[in-house]
């Protein structure tokens, strides 16, 4: 099980993160990616072997988002116009974080709170905040469905409240920042967008259901030796 303690110091770890990159170039960028890397790795060392692969997975699935995303589509850019080497690896801690806040807080109490910090958040995206957000308001209706209908339903508003933090920090130190309009549509973003959680349902979900696969996959051939020596013994 994922220890409750990383539903602290993931944020904490991930906070700190991107307040050093404010203060860095590319080669401090390097260090704060080999840094994180191996705290990633040392978070997966207690974990069951399908947490790993869900961990791994996502952020396989988070760093085929963020190429398109950020340098393909140039829907957000960081703040040196590249993608951080920590970027990868932080994702696997967001996702990390949201499974140990699972055993912290009641799942009943995650999903109401995902659920109404979304819609209030799309609501004033459309009313009140200074950027009009009708890009991130579309994404929140997805968001709630999987929240609605999903048996990981408590995870998906886990990583969601994680990912809202983060991403109102990131963008408010300057380490990223949206696009006003969704490139080549015209559609209004905020920074960030309030819907943006809803790509991390996406990373989550894929994960999910590659990780079984994977941990099949790799027992198979773990034992795979095994099963043919009695045979060539024979």
């Amino acid at each position: 099980m994922t220890p409750r303690f990383y539903a602290a110091a993931g944020p904490v770890y991930l906070a700190a993160l991107l307040a050093a990159d404010t203060q860095l170039g590319y080669a401090g960028q390097l260090a704060l990616g080999a840094l994180t890397w191996i705290a990633l790795l040392c978070a997966l060392g207690p974990l069951a072997p399908l947490a790993r692969a869900q961990t791994l997975g996502v952020v396989v699935f988070a760093t085929i988002g963020e190429v398109t995303g950020s340098l393909v589509w140039g829907v957000y850019n960081y703040r040196l116009h590249n993608l951080p080497l920590f970027i990868p690896p932080a994702h696997g801690v967001v996702y990390l974080s949201g499974l140990a806040l699972t055993r912290v807080v009641p799942a009943r109490r995650l999903v109401a709170a995902a659920a109404i910090g979304s819609i209030g958040w799309g609501l004033a995206g459309l009313t009140v905040l200074p950027r009009l957000d009708v890009a991130g308001a579309v994404g929140v209706p997805l968001l709630c469905l999987f929240l609605w209908r999903s048996r990981a339903r408590a995870t998906y508003a886990a990583v969601f409240l994680v990912v809202g933090a983060l991403e109102l920090y990131g963008t408010s130190i300057g380490t990223w920042h949206w696009a006003r309009t969704l490139p080549g549509l015209g559609i209004a973003d905020g920074n960030p967008p309030s819907g943006v959680a809803s790509g991390y349902v996406w990373f989550d979900v894929m994960a999910l259901l590659v990780a079984p696969w994977l941990v099949r996959t790799a027992s198979a051939r773990r034992w795979a030796p095994l099963r043919r020596a009695p045979a060539q013994a024979s």
